[in-house]
């Protein structure tokens, strides 16, 4: 019994030894041409290993400071480096064959560049020697290239544009997984990474095979999902648009190479749409479906329902990429939705009302075209607000001397507004409000036209036709002259507007009133000068 066991421990031993042994008696550095050519051939690419070592344990062969070169069209600089590569073996044929027959392939911390033209061409596109500038080295050709398994494990993803200045957008963390990789077969994958500025993503699904024209155009089905995207720092949205806030987006994506699909639903949070907005308290949902042009850098929107709460509008148009710009033409249908849900919106789109009011209650309706470079939308198109109020804003004091007229206070702090429309062109150069026509049962009808600078300065002029006693007939005696009510205009900002009544444009307009009457002879008439100023002080003539 004792022989039977110093026996196996001598084979134990022994075994040890060649384990430890085995790595210092093959030299694997004899593969790393292969092993360069290989890679280089299946790329398409030129493509280089440093130093290799083996481990018996691990069934591996591992290679030090790895590169492959760019399309040489884009760039210099190498398409992708990495710390290491590992490259998994059947062990058998490598210690009594001295062949290389390879399982797996882990590419360790690598730095992948992926460059875009202005006409939408990748760096990519070229990958497995389609579409590519350079001769393709020898080794195996892409259709005979597969491997079980395929990482990228714990690397760096940078998106850039070529032959340009804008900062690139970096992934980090990026991991891949990839199981029956070949260049001429579907194969399933899995993707991870953090996003630029914050947040994580995970796209998965089928793709394949490798176009052999060009990389970029691979058919692909995946599920996408996005976790607090940060809309400002990702790259993906110019910061010049003044967009901002917090996206998550889970969804489906597919392409047959040249025409893809979007399906999904997105969720934003504290989001800001304008340079002068501030972030928002309420959440906002789109569910949205986009197909796209991958040739022509274009796509229509087809479904677009946005919801604020129960304010539901709908979006949709088309967009396009030209170099570095992209532009937008679409179209916003509002009806209808409730003003108690839309306010908490109103700064994260720049308007501001004067300070310490609040919109309650009513509806909301708009139909807005939104046309344009994203960092210089226009939008334009009525907008009708209808039985709401401007709670703690007490427009009859506001209006100041023409408040007088009343002859009596204002019994309520707040203005119910019966109805408010105008036609609205919001720009970069400011808002301009046409063809206003506001109805307010405490005071009565105002009309004009004006414009909000950036900055939230006012220039408006306006005319009230104002209702009962002095101030119908101050109305009354002023369209004498054409006015068709009291002229007078806002000022100041948005926050704190100032009204001030054009009494010279009064004054005109009651002596040209008068004077036109006296000369047509009509003291007499029901319109005289007289009934219109014994109206003024609420008098009736004897």
């Amino acid at each position: 019994m004792k022989s039977i066991l110093k026996i196996a421990a001598i084979v134990v031993a022994v075994l040890v030894v060649v384990v430890i042994a085995l790595p210092f008696l093959i030299n694997v550095n004899r593969f790393r041409p292969q092993i360069e050519s290989e890679l280089s051939g299946a790329l398409g690419r030129q493509a280089g290993v440093g130093n290799l070592s083996l481990s018996i344990l691990s069934g591996s062969v591992a290679a030090d400071d790895i590169t492959i070169a760019d399309d040489p069209g884009f760039s210099k600089s190498p398409f992708v480096t990495a710390k290491s590569l590992k490259v998994g073996v059947e062990l058998l044929p490598l210690v009594f064959s001295k062949q290389l027959n390879v399982t797996e392939i882990t590419l360790e911390q690598p730095e992948i560049r992926l460059l875009k033209t202005a006409g939408g061409k990748w760096n990519f596109s070229s990958i497995g020697g389609a579409s590519s500038s350079q001769p393709q080295t020898k080794g195996t050709s892409p259709a005979n290239f597969s491997v079980a398994k395929l990482k990228v494990s714990n690397g760096r993803l940078i998106v850039g544009k070529a032959n340009s200045s804008a900062k690139p957008q970096i992934f980090d963390k990026v991991n891949i997984e990839v199981d029956n990789f070949s260049f001429t077969t579907q194969f399933p994958f899995k993707l991870t990474a953090d996003l630029p500025g914050g947040g994580d993503a995970s796209i998965s699904g089928k793709a394949g095979p490798i176009s052999a024209e060009d990389a970029a155009k691979t058919p692909l089905e995946a599920e996408v999902k996005v976790n607090h995207l940060d809309i400002a720092t990702s790259g993906f949205i110019d910061p010049a648009s003044g967009f901002a806030g917090l996206a998550d987006f889970d969804g489906t994506l597919s392409s047959n190479g040249t025409q893809a699909k979007a399906v999904g639903t997105m969720t934003g949070t504290k989001l800001k749409l304008s340079p002068k907005g501030t972030p928002a308290s309420k959440t906002v949902t789109l569910k949205h479906a986009v197909e796209m042009d991958l040739d022509k850098q274009s796509g229509t929107l087809t479904q677009g329902d946005i919801a604020i709460g129960k304010a539901v509008a709908h979006l949709t148009g088309t967009f396009e990429t030209r170099g570095e710009t992209q532009s937008l033409n679409m179209k916003l249908n509002a009806p209808d939705m409730p003003v108690d849900e839309l306010e908490a919106m109103l700064p994260a789109l720049g308007v501001v009302l004067p300070s310490g009011s609040q919109l309650k209650g009513g509806t909301l309706s708009a139909n807005l075209g939104i046309v344009g470079p994203i960092d210089k939308l226009v939008i334009t198109g009525p907008v009708k607000l209808a039985n709401t109020k401007l709670a703690n804003f007490d427009l009859g004091a506001k209006l100041g001397a023409l408040s007088s007229f009343a002859g009596k206070a204002a019994s309520s702090p707040d203005t119910s507004i019966q109805n408010v429309s105008l036609d609205a062109r919001v720009a970069p150069e400011g808002t301009k409000a046409d063809n206003i026509n506001l109805t307010v049962p405490a005071i009565g009808v105002i009309t004009g036209a004006g414009i909000v600078s950036p900055a939230g300065d006012l220039n408006f002029k306006m005319l009230a036709n104002l209702q009962g006693g002095m101030m119908g007939g101050l109305t009354q005696v002023a369209s004498m002259g054409g006015s068709k009510g009291i002229p007078f205009s806002i000022s100041g900002t948005t926050s704190s507007p100032h009204f001030v009544p054009d009494m010279k444009g009064v004054a005109t307009g009651m002596a040209q009133g008068i004077l036109g009457q006296v000369m047509g002879g009509k003291n007499g008439s029901a319109n005289s000068p007289v009934n219109a100023l014994t109206g003024l002080f609420g008098k009736k003539k004897k």
